[in-house]
């Protein structure tokens, strides 16, 4: 094998070792208290997001937290910089979602979503 190509093998081999690490790593990386996403019951007849058929792969803090005693979903620290936030899903990113799918269930700290007749209130609390 030429130096060149050798060179340029070894290079690839790097780029690729460090894209994994950047995909792994940040999921440990974190910092400063929990963020939690927090489900309250409330009664209400505004428009709220059904959330009958999501998946918890797709919103695991959500589901995570209403379907937990305490209605509290998973803590998630956020990573230094903010690097964290580009690599992994975030419970920001769920309120988000929810709120682009269905507008007229944004409220001002969060989003009411309708799940199995209940309705809640969603929203990411720091303790």
């Amino acid at each position: 094998m030429r130096r060149v190509t050798r060179n340029v093998v070894v290079a690839i081999a790097l780029v690729v070792v460090a894209l994994l690490a950047l995909g792994a790593l940040p999921s440990y990386l974190g910092s400063g208290d929990p963020y939690y996403l927090t489900v309250e019951p409330i009664e209400t007849n505004g428009t709220a997001a059904d959330v009958n058929n999501v998946s918890d792969r797709r919103y695991p803090y959500l589901i995570g937290a209403i379907e937990s005693d305490d209605g509290r979903s998973k803590g998630y620290q956020t990573g230094p910089y903010g690097v964290k936030e580009w690599f992994t899903h975030t419970p920001f990113d769920e309120v988000d979602a929810l709120t682009q799918q269905v507008p007229g269930a944004a409220t001002e700290g969060g989003v009411r979503v309708r799940r199995d007749g209940e309705v809640y209130h969603a929203e990411v609390v720091r303790p």
